[in-house]
């Protein structure tokens, strides 16, 4: 059972299955205050944060845990990828109404923002006279 290098120090000691299941919940097995006030004891499945391990952690470590998980990772990068194609789209909807020659001369991002400052500057002045 113990290896000869072993003690019997390095062991827990042995707990019923009633001790296990109320472990944490401020009762022990023979305590009847302690019945019927906890949930029943699940193991924790992998992935899946144990509250008591984080309550020790700053909200910013518990934050940055959350974050490392590969189902936020997804998560995020689906949002990002939307953010930027809806960005994109306003872009290429304000390059239609901008003239330029050659009409269909590539522009950056910059120079669509700056054409356009312009295109209004020129359209209120022409409002203006």
């Amino acid at each position: 059972m113990l290896s000869s290098d072993q003690t019997e120090l390095d062991l827990p000691p042995p707990r019923s299955e009633a001790e296990s299941a109320f472990s944490g919940c401020g009762g022990s097995a023979g305590d009847a205050g302690g019945v019927g006030l906890c949930p029943p004891a699940r193991a924790a499945e992998p992935g899946e944060p144990v509250k008591k391990e984080l309550q020790h952690l700053s909200r910013e470590e518990r934050r940055r845990r959350r974050r490392a998980t590969a189902k936020y990772r997804t998560a995020h990068a689906t949002r990002e990828r939307i953010r930027v194609e809806a960005f994109n789209m306003a872009f290429a909807e304000l390059r239609k109404l901008l003239p330029t020659l050659p009409p269909d001369k590539k522009l950056s991002k910059i120079e669509i923002l700056r054409l356009a400052i312009c295109y209004i500057s020129y359209l209120n002045h022409v409002l203006d006279v």
